[in-house]
């Protein structure tokens, strides 16, 4: 069997990581690129969204997995904004990847719905913004949500995917961090 194919965007994987050394921050990239860009492909995904981009390593896995896609990504600190714009462009898929500045909620108000994949990795799960990116997503609309294990509001958020009748959820690993849902 040959090798899998390494991730494209490692290198920005591990700049993001060097940042959050460096500067004490939150840039997490989640862990696992190439996942996103294949739920990208297999949702056929024309319009993604994401909350939380540090450098922009997600929002590039989105854009390469489904080719032909724009990526929205939002994230309300000005210097990781700066960075990931760089961190796109160099990547020359700023033409098809949008990176707004501000809060979460009042970004995710001015967007027009119809998503066909949302991703939540920004910080822990809280129950309004979920609630905002399902209105976002169109029904059948794929949602992953990290950090689902870190306690407090991502226990209600948990809840709601896996206990109501609006999603059908399935965990990713058994840490229970990462659930992927389906809109029904």
């Amino acid at each position: 069997m040959k090798k899998p194919r390494r991730d494209p965007f490692i290198d920005v994987r591990k700049t993001t990581d060097a940042h959050r050394a460096e500067h004490q921050c939150t840039a997490y990239p989640y862990a696992n690129g190439p996942l996103l860009g294949t739920l990208a492909a297999a949702a056929r995904a024309r319009r993604s969204l994401e909350l939380g981009p540090a450098r922009g390593y997600s929002a590039l896995a989105f854009a390469h997995g489904a080719l032909n896609s724009t990526v929205d990504t939002v994230d309300r600190d000005p210097e990781h904004v700066r960075l990931a714009r760089e961190t796109i462009a160099a990547a020359a898929l700023d033409h098809r990847i949008t990176v707004h500045e501000g809060d979460f909620a009042k970004v995710l108000a001015t967007l027009d719905p119809g998503y066909d994949l949302a991703f939540f990795d920004g910080g822990t799960p809280i129950s309004g913004l979920h609630v905002s990116l399902r209105n976002l997503l169109r029904t059948g609309g794929t949602l992953i949500t990290a950090n689902l294990n870190h306690g407090g509001t991502a226990d209600a958020v948990a809840k709601a995917l896996f206990e109501g009748k609006a999603w059908r959820s399935a965990l990713v690993d058994e840490a229970g961090e990462t659930a992927i849902s389906v809109k029904l």
